[in-house]
């Protein structure tokens, strides 16, 4: 391009990309799966040394309240990781966003680190990720005006304080964050909530954007919310309360996004070497429920015939899925279960419901259903194409 002339301006979609592949995303992306092992951990440790009675109420009551190690180890993780794509020092930005962490917590009426980790919840997750984007960010610009030694004084002692003095004043952004996304759990607890989660995820993946990691700084700790709070109300013998949680999305993306287990069971038999061959490939991913190998191998990302039923089969099985979960045919997910457990195997230990092992057999049966003409319509084209390279 010629000096002065005009840019072009970027498209929509284009825009859209660049978004999901900005160093915050990307980082959330990396590192919020990692911040998992602290979930694991930290049930652990409440079972073995905090809580008291039965092993089973010890594990599901202690689920609430491991969320604060798991955000803990979120805003170590996703601050270093920032720091390193920012170019600011990571063991700097770790030593402000700590403490700027601890100070944000809401230490009014917890009694105990037990009662601040219930109280805090899966809303630490968001607090996470906003004290470590906002303190390399900070951090960035300051050492970018006032120099390096300076800004960082600067950008450390500036966050620091303004921290503690919310913190001495009762004001705590923990608290303000679980007050602002109340009203995100009542709306995720809906049919059309499901729905819309599932179409801009499979929408998102089917143009080459990564849709379940670009939503999930977003939905993951609202859901993650709503599955504590099944797994509370079961601990004291309450009715469940929500439908739609984390582990509901288990029947909806059997093989990962865009319910892809049935397809590469359709592929196997293919005709076509090439696809035979990404299918056998894709198989064991798929039963755990990874499908990049697919995506990127087929590839179904742009592909023109199979992008319709990669959208439209989730939305089919979400609508079914939440039909036989409100009206009783199978019981709302009590626990979470990570997706990387084969599908079968995660919803029941979710549920302790057989039936919800029947329910993902017919989920995968409609969605092969769904997949059947397009993959032969595929097929032909394909066998059309090496047909003509021939």
């Amino acid at each position: 391009m010629e000096a002065g002339a005009p840019r072009t301006p970027l498209s929509p979609l284009e825009r859209l990309r660049r978004f999901g592949e900005g160093h915050e995303l990307l980082a959330i992306r990396t590192m919020l799966p990692w911040s998992f092992v602290g979930l694991v951990l930290g049930m652990a440790y409440l079972v073995a040394f905090v809580s008291r009675g039965p092993i089973l109420v010890r594990l599901y009551g202690s689920f609430a309240p491991a969320f604060g190690a798991m955000s803990i180890l979120l805003v170590v993780l996703l601050t270093w990781d920032l720091a390193r794509r920012r170019g600011v020092p990571p063991a700097v930005a770790l030593l402000v966003a700590l403490p700027a962490f601890a100070l944000s917590l809401p230490y009014r009426g917890a009694t105990s680190a037990l009662a601040l980790a219930r109280t805090v919840g899966s809303s630490g997750l968001f607090l996470a990720m906003i004290v470590a984007i906002g303190t390399v960010l900070v951090l960035r610009l300051a050492r970018a005006r006032f120099g390096a030694r300076a800004g960082t004084a600067l950008a450390a002692v500036g966050i620091i304080a303004l921290a503690a003095a919310a913190c001495v004043r009762g004001v705590s952004l923990a608290a303000g964050l679980a007050a602002v996304l109340a009203p995100l759990g009542g709306l995720g607890d809906t049919a059309t909530a499901l729905i819309v989660i599932v179409l801009i995820e499979t929408l998102l993946w089917a143009i080459g954007i990564h849709g379940p990691a670009m939503l999930a700084a977003i939905v993951l700790p609202v859901y993650l919310d709503l599955q504590a709070q099944n797994t509370e109300a079961l601990v004291h013998h309450l009715p469940l309360p929500h439908i739609v949680t984390v582990s509901l999305f288990l029947f909806v993306f059997p093989g990962g996004a865009g319910a892809t287990l049935p397809l590469v069971l359709l592929l196997l038999r293919s005709r076509v070497k090439r696809v035979r061959r990404v299918a056998y490939a894709s198989l064991v991913p798929a039963i755990f429920n990874a499908n990049e190998p697919l995506m990127f191998g087929l590839p179904l990302i742009l592909n023109p015939v199979l992008s319709l039923p990669y959208i439209v089969a989730p939305v089919v099985l979400a609508v079914v899925t939440y039909l036989a979960v409100a009206h009783g045919l199978v019981a709302r997910p009590a626990f979470y279960m990570p997706s990387s457990v084969p599908t079968l195997v995660s919803v029941f230990l979710a549920t302790k419901d057989w039936r919800a092992c029947v329910l993902v057999v017919v989920n995968v049966l409609l969605a092969a259903a769904i997949y059947a003409p397009f993959v032969a319509a595929y097929e032909r084209a394909e066998l059309r194409r090496e047909a003509a390279q021939a």
